[in-house]
């Protein structure tokens, strides 16, 4: 996308990226973001959302990638020295601190490939530097060269100590002399200009051997060069000038070396900069709630509770779209309500998200193809507008005009302005109109009447308008689509203490139209505001009443699954009895006489024909409940769900379905059973069918199935068919808890010690559940936030009893 440079100003977006760019922990991110520019094409853009998104991803499973906070930019030193040919200790140990950060990144990116193969797009940038880093490790973490950097300046400085520790002697030689300490001002052997020497007294210069270097600060003494360390003082610089020269030549070796490579190091600054880049635009996620776009391919918008960033807190989230139900939209309302802001907030969201960045708004915000975006906003809070500043709008619109495309974004403050009100309006709607023809998506503000007639009657264009408070005098920021906006002239004139009578005398001289659409428009408020206090009234009554269905219909789906539970017990009993009592009346009639045994036949035939009765009456009230049980679901089982087995209490996974079979794991166990004796497990029943399992597992797994359909039991899969580690991080705490819990139930089973849920950072709230969770798990033996390398945060490492 192409981001016209006098809208790229407008739009302040370097001061938006500065915000951004606060979070960086280097120069390295600041650099590389203020050479951000748009993404080329959408596979280019799409392609830097994935590389962010598997970062983040890469961070909240493994923690933070290894960074160095001493890292700093390197290329402007580069640069310096083809001049000067010799860089300093200084600047070679930032170099090497940069390179030694590349190499940790790349080690880390590459073990991370298999998992995330975007990370290649980073890899391929990153060269091998080992033995450049070798060579620059005789620097110090000062600068300076350590001995071992060439033999010759290892033998130098062990002369040098040689020569320093023969001055130090024999100056303790000359300070301890009674005829020479006397003339002392102090007793101490000072380094004067690169040469050794005493402070002696001003009375005694001329008693003392030696030469004149200096005058003290304070004048009552002097540095002077005794005639013993003369000699010694001359080794002492031949020496100092060998080692210095021999350092300069190392610098110099060293320097040629990293020159030979600069292309390659300036690529690992820049992607050193793109990761310490992509940790601001973390932060801000994080912190201030950005989100990356979804992206479309078609060419439209649709920001949803946007903000302005340069506004901070004090922003009023917008919901602003254009390209899908219309290509034009057209905001209208008074001065200082907000319509300029709507629009250039629109404009950041287009420009931030195809730089690759978070936007200032709310999920579900949608960004589609856009080839470039233009703008033309003036500063309309100015006293008066005259022909110059009326020929630079229509310059810069012209200019607009040849080049606008069908996926163009055109952003036009106050349209029509500047000039004559009737040849203004009729210039912006025939703007508009071309614009319209070409098919662009644009944004415009204006007051004039006639042009906002044109948004409400044209195809394609909508109206919308910025809220704003007759009683308070004072904007809401609200953006409303489908109402135009007043311009509220006369009553914030009124409310700002016109004469009365002035301000008929301009009701008058209102054309009648003009007049009417006015009060047209403002009933079309007063109506809309009503509508949305109503619509909001209706949506938490819905909310209640939704609340109270489900509690009503978890109440009854209790109380009859009690009921038949009772029942179903009621009749197993019933039965038992009518059979017991059946065979002892056969026992019995065995027993007595042939004429009492035919009488009590008859008598047990009687008897049974009751006991069919009840019989069938129990039969009858077990095939009902079986039909109710048996009723498919009204939303169909899914795969990796949970199901529970009709008529048992197991609970399990639905790991597989081929026609009307389906596989599932329960517990240790996998069962292949027709899908129709499955039913989606409610989430709270769940939870308790998986307490009472892990309650009763020490006994072993007992599966209780009534007569009906075989059930083909398939030994348990190996331990492998159970990952380490399981990923929760965005989803709801009804999502993710049951199913950390079903997880930790399966890991246990299958022999793990310890297992890893990613939960991610955020504010917590999901990590504190999962916490709890793991306390309240007897078989848990203990549990812990991930360390360095493990996830941070992100991460909790649970740790089973064995």
């Amino acid at each position: 996308m192409n981001i016209d440079p006098s809208t790229y100003e407008a739009l302040e977006i370097p001061n938006i990226l500065n915000i951004i760019r606060r979070d960086c922990r280097s120069d390295l991110g600041a650099l590389a973001m203020s050479k951000m520019m748009p993404a080329r094409d959408p596979g280019e853009l799409a392609q830097r959302h994935e590389l962010f998104r598997s970062i983040e991803e890469y961070r909240d499973m493994r923690g933070e990638l290894p960074w160095n906070f001493r890292l700093s930019s390197v290329g402007p030193t580069l640069e310096d020295a083809k001049s000067s040919g010799m860089l300093i200790g200084e600047e070679l140990l930032r170099i090497r601190r940069l390179l030694e950060g590349s190499a940790r990144i790349k080690d880390v990116l590459v073990a991370a490939r298999p998992e995330w193969p975007v990370f290649s797009l980073l890899i391929k940038d990153l060269r091998d530097f080992s033995s450049e880093i070798e060579a620059l490790s005789v620097i110090d973490d000062d600068g300076r060269l350590f001995d071992r950097a060439s033999d010759r300046l290892r033998r130098l400085r062990e002369d040098m100590r040689k020569i320093r520790d023969r001055i130090r002697a024999k100056g303790r030689g000359i300070l301890s002399d009674p005829s020479l300490s006397s003339m002392l001002q102090e007793r101490v052997l000072t380094l004067r200009n690169g040469r050794h020497a005493v402070l002696v007294r001003q009375d005694a210069i001329s008693g003392f051997p030696g030469l004149v270097m200096d005058r003290s600060g304070s004048g009552n003494s002097v540095y002077m060069e005794p005639h013993a360390l003369v000699g010694l003082n001359n080794e002492h610089a031949v020496c100092a000038e060998s080692e210095n020269a021999e350092e300069r030549r190392i610098l110099h070796a060293l320097t040629e070396r990293m020159l030979s490579r600069e292309a390659g190091i300036i690529d690992a600054e820049a992607v050193l900069g793109r990761i310490d880049m992509f940790y601001a635009m973390s932060e801000k996620i994080r912190r201030d709630k950005w989100r990356m776009p979804m992206l479309t391919a078609s060419p439209s918008f649709r920001f949803h509770m946007a903000r302005h960033p340069l506004l901070g807190e004090s922003a009023t989230p917008i919901d602003i779209s254009c390209g899908e139900k219309f290509r034009i939209l057209v905001i209208t309302g008074p001065n200082t309500g907000g319509k300029t802001v709507a629009l250039k907030t629109a404009g950041v969201c287009v420009c931030l998200g195809w730089l690759g960045c978070p936007i200032p708004a709310e999920e579900d915000s949608v960004l589609g193809v856009i080839d470039d975006i233009y703008s033309d906003i003036g500063d309309e809070q100015s006293i008066e507008q005259n022909l110059s500043t009326f020929s630079a709008h229509v310059s810069q619109i012209t200019k607009i005009l040849s080049r606008a495309g069908e996926r163009s974004v055109v952003l036009l403050d106050e349209l029509g302005s500047g000039t004559d009100p009737e040849e203004g309006a009729a210039l912006g709607i025939a703007i508009l109109d071309w614009l319209e023809g070409k098919k662009s998506l644009v944004l415009a503000t204006t007051h004039h009447n006639p042009i906002k007639r044109y948004a409400l009657s044209s195809p394609g264009v909508e109206s919308a308008s910025v809220e704003f408070n007759v009683n308070t005098l004072s904007p809401t920021y609200r953006l409303l689509i489908g109402i135009p906006g007043r311009s509220n002239a006369l009553l914030i004139a009124g409310k700002l203490g016109m004469p009365r009578s002035v301000l008929e005398r301009a009701r008058s001289a209102l054309h009648h139209r003009e007049a009417s659409m006015e009060d047209i428009i403002g009933e079309l408020q007063e109506k809309r505001t009503a509508i949305e206090r109503e619509s909001m009234e209706l949506e938490a009554m819905k909310d209640s009443l939704g609340a109270m269905r489900r509690d009503y219909e978890r109440q009854l789906a209790e109380f009859t699954e009690k009921r038949d539970r009772l029942l179903a017990d009621a009749d197993k009993k019933a039965l038992g009895i009518v059979e017991n009592a059946e065979n002892s009346a056969k026992s019995l009639i065995k027993t007595i006489d042939a004429e009492a045994r035919s009488a009590a036949r008859r008598k047990l035939e009687r008897t049974k024909k009751h006991f069919g009765m009840i019989k069938e009456q129990a039969e009858s009230r077990e095939e009902e409940r079986l039909e109710r049980a048996y009723a498919p679901d009204e939303k169909p089982l899914e795969v990796g769900g949970s199901v529970v087995v009709i008529g048992t209490s197991t609970v399990g996974e639905l790991e597989a379905i081929e026609g009307d079979k389906a596989t599932i794991i329960a517990g240790a166990a996998r069962l292949e059973l027709p899908l129709k004796m499955l039913r989606s497990a409610d989430r709270e029943e769940n939870r308790r069918e998986k307490r009472a399992q892990r309650a009763g597992r020490k006994k072993g797994i007992t599966i209780a199935m009534r007569e009906g359909p075989a059930v083909r039991i398939i030994p348990p899969p190996p331990p492998t068919g159970v990952p380490s580690s399981i990923m929760i991080r965005g989803m709801t705490l009804d999502e993710a808890i049951p199913l950390a819990s079903q997880y930790l139930d399966r890991a246990y089973r299958a022999g793990y010690g310890e297992v890893s849920i990613i939960h991610g950072r955020g504010e917590g709230i999901l990590r504190r559940e999962v916490h709890s969770l793991c306390g309240s798990l007897p078989y848990v033996e203990s549990f812990r936030l991930g360390e360095t390398g493990e996830g941070g945060f992100g991460v909790t490492i649970v740790r089973f009893r064995t």
